[in-house]
């Protein structure tokens, strides 16, 4: 197994995040040695959304308005279609997105939490992938989408639903641990 230790890894979710795509990556990445921090606009815990009804809490570990992109050698954006739709009205969230982009830095987002990129304006040009309702959103944002398991530009990581979980997975600590991107340039 690849061993990404001593890196550091954020989180970043609300209320009705897809519990398999927020659990499972955090799962595998400390398993691969990272240390990861769930960062939301939320204190305290929040709350899962397990395919059709309420799931599993998880405590935040950081206050998003503390969440500095410097601190961190990777993002993880998780779906689900309540919680990328929450945070992409947040102020903060998008600022910390594109600002995580801006870094280049990996970023990873499965399901709909492209709309976070969308919303950040860090998609047009670039070839991802999404839950397949939001293909279209991703078009018209001037992104070039690919219905592929995981799909990477230079390090933005994306996938589309939780049956990829283990592709992108492998492809976040793949990511991490060949580090920076210097080449990516800032979304025209």
């Amino acid at each position: 197994m690849t061993s990404i230790e001593g890196k550091t890894v954020a989180i970043l979710a609300t209320n009705g995040f897809e519990q398999s795509e927020l659990f499972v990556p955090k799962q595998r990445l400390e398993e691969a040695g990272a240390t990861v921090h769930i960062i939301s606009p939320e204190t305290g815990e929040i709350k899962a959304w397990d395919e059709d009804d309420w799931g599993d809490t998880i405590a935040v570990d950081r206050p998003l308005g503390d969440a500095k992109v410097a601190h961190y050698d990777a993002l993880v954006l998780p779906g689900g279609q309540i919680n990328p739709d929450l945070l992409r009205v947040n102020d903060d969230a998008v600022t910390f997105v594109r600002d995580f982009f801006n870094s280049k830095k990996p970023l990873a987002a499965i399901c709909h939490a492209p709309w976070l990129l969308i919303e950040a304006e860090v998609v047009k040009g670039r070839s991802l992938t999404s839950y397949h309702s939001i293909a279209t959103d991703v078009k018209n944002a001037g992104g070039l989408w690919t219905d592929e398991a995981v799909v990477v530009h230079e390090a933005l990581i994306t996938s589309r639903n939780p049956g990829d979980l283990d592709a992108f997975c492998d492809k976040i600590i793949e990511e991490i641990k060949e580090g920076r991107h210097p080449d990516r340039k800032k979304a025209a």
